[in-house]
């Protein structure tokens, strides 16, 4: 072992749900146990897959395939349209059980949680928590349900043992067998290395994660990286925390492929206002206004067309961001195949210089507020612009696969 490694007892865990969604729909349906599913947002065969059953993955199929090569390659697939009320129903059930384990713990996306056991009065191995937290997924969520359990002294080398036995595995990395397990990984095998990095650390001759162990601080600094992002990988990868933060919310937004090259004008534009209705309870989700929206349009021909507009006051009502996205969208050019609506420049809502703009943006909360409280109270949409009513099999929610904010 070398001087510089971690060398306390490990005590962070990440828990990682397997092949997450398609995993739920097989436990919801018992009929689609072991046979292979992929989940779709959309059902048609251009869509491209989201989450693949292990036994799908195992025939071929990947994450971000087209669904009608996905069926070349896996007769008999069976793909679902995404139903993420499923899906945030185990995320909050996973929740409440890693909540029992530690305050210090955190959902790092719908299917992924970390428990940092740091100042936690605990007797148990964690290996013994880690087998807990299994039977409680399987006990108190579905029989059907598995996860990875991974152990390290840090966030990324917990995340990385996690991946090490898919599925249902469970291993710890520690300053004793580091430099076995990089012995036995490939560079894209690590977080935040994909092909971009890998290519920039193999021009430097560095082809392999022990290459990248063994690398020093001022390679990595000065060479490979050319920021303090280098520092970062030589700390990260020898186990000392530098991903333990929290980044604000910098925008929120949404968008649609269009299901059709038929569509009129004007029915992209009751498409464009679903998704500004959408943005806007994510905005006030996260206790935020806007003062900014930004709108962007993808051509049949994959050219690109955006515009945005930046107000004076701020803003966080449904008819506002879409009053605005309107005007912007007004000048988009035709053959449209994709549409999206952002707002920017966020800041919060109970910033009390908001009240310094007076009885407009006041009375704009009390009726938001109202309608945002019928919706929670008797589901989302039931209030909604008479525009969009024809919309709502069509421009569904997304899964929140990368992002919890906004469930």
């Amino acid at each position: 072992m070398r001087d510089d490694y971690n060398a306390e007892t490990p005590l962070l865990m990440h828990i990682d749900l397997n092949s997450a969604f398609a995993t739920i729909e097989q436990q919801a349906r018992p009929m689609l146990r072991g046979r292979p599913v992929a989940i779709v947002n959309r059902r048609t065969d251009l869509t491209s897959i989201v989450t693949a059953s292990y036994e799908a993955k195992a025939l071929g199929a990947k994450v971000g395939m087209r669904l009608i090569e996905a069926k070349r390659l896996v007769p008999g697939l069976i793909a679902l349209e995404s139903e993420p009320e499923k899906y945030r129903f185990v995320y909050k059930k996973l929740s409440k059980i890693l909540s029992d384990y530690s305050p210090n713990f955190v959902m790092k996306s719908i299917d992924e949680g970390v428990i940092d056991f740091h100042g936690v009065v605990n007797c148990r191995p964690l290996t013994e928590i880690g087998l807990e937290i299994k039977r409680r997924l399987r006990d108190e969520v579905g029989c059907a349900m598995r996860c990875n359990v991974g152990i390290g002294p840090n966030r990324f080398l917990a995340k990385t043992a996690a991946g090490l036995h898919k599925p249902d595995g469970m291993d710890e990395i520690n300053h004793t067998n580091l430099r076995q397990i990089m012995a036995t990984l490939r560079l894209t095998d690590l977080t935040g290395i994909a092909s971009h990095n890998e290519a920039r650390l193999n021009t430097v001759g560095i082809d392999t994660p022990l290459q990248f162990l063994d690398s020093s601080a001022v390679t990595l600094d000065k060479i490979v990286f050319k920021s303090i992002v280098g520092q970062q990988w030589h700390q990260r990868l020898r186990g000392w925390e530098v991903d333990d933060r929290v980044f604000d919310m910098k925008r929120v937004g949404r968008q649609y492929v269009l299901e059709s090259r038929q569509l009129s004008r004007q029915q992209i534009i009751q498409r464009l206002h679903n998704l500004c209705e959408s943005v806007g309870s994510r905005l006030r989700n996260q206790n935020k206004v806007a003062r900014g929206v930004y709108v962007y349009v993808r051509t049949a021909e994959h050219s690109y067309w955006h515009a945005s507009k930046l107000t004076q006051l701020p803003f966080y009502s449904d008819g506002t961001i879409y009053s605005l996205a309107y005007q912007l969208f007004s000048r988009a050019p035709d053959n449209i195949r994709e549409i999206g609506v952002h707002c920017y420049e966020l800041s919060d809502d109970n910033n009390p210089q908001l009240s310094l703009f007076g009885d407009a943006i006041v009375r704009e909360h009390q009726l938001t507020d109202a309608i945002d409280n019928i919706n929670r109270r008797f589901g989302e949409r039931t209030v909604h612009s008479a525009d969009t009513m024809a919309t709502d099999d069509l421009v569904k929610q997304k899964i929140p696969f990368g992002s919890i904010r906004h469930l």
